[in-house]
């Protein structure tokens, strides 16, 4: 039995086989290669978005903080009485109706965000399609 000869027929048919396994982990390889670009992409993409978002955050911050402050002295000097005796509003009370104001506003933005962030897909569509495409192909191929 190992002095058997392999007819031409048999060899042909191996090469076709193994050429068709070549081609497909080729195909494997270079459908991974374009996932790594197209993440590579996307994530540069948000890095840069990130970086953006954080400065104007840091900055929108600062201007938020400032704004407050103003905002609770100007609330006291509003509610003090016109050459009256009695009291306006006392300061932590401004500072509470002022921080329950940005809290509420602050509590919609961040809501906005993360429903954002959850129609985001990190993954790479283009090539999740094309291997899809690729593995019908190869099923109905058989």
């Amino acid at each position: 039995m190992a002095n058997e000869v392999q007819t031409p027929q048999q060899e042909g048919m191996t090469g076709m086989m193994r050429g068709i396994i070549n081609d497909i982990g080729d195909l494997i390889r270079h459908e991974i290669k374009f996932a790594r670009t197209e993440m590579k992409a996307d994530l540069r993409k948000t890095r840069d978005a990130a970086t953006v978002l954080a400065l104007g955050v840091g900055t929108a911050l600062l201007g938020a903080i400032l704004l407050a402050l103003m905002l609770v002295h100007l609330l006291h000097d509003v509610s003090l009485p016109a050459g009256g005796t009695q009291p306006g509003l006392p300061m932590w009370g401004c500072y509470g109706i002022v921080s329950a104001v940005f809290l509420v506003i602050g509590s919609a933005v961040a809501y906005m965000g993360c429903s954002m962030f959850k129609s985001f897909n990190p993954m790479p569509d283009k090539t999740a399609q094309t291997v899809k495409e690729n593995v019908q192909w190869i099923a109905n191929s058989k």
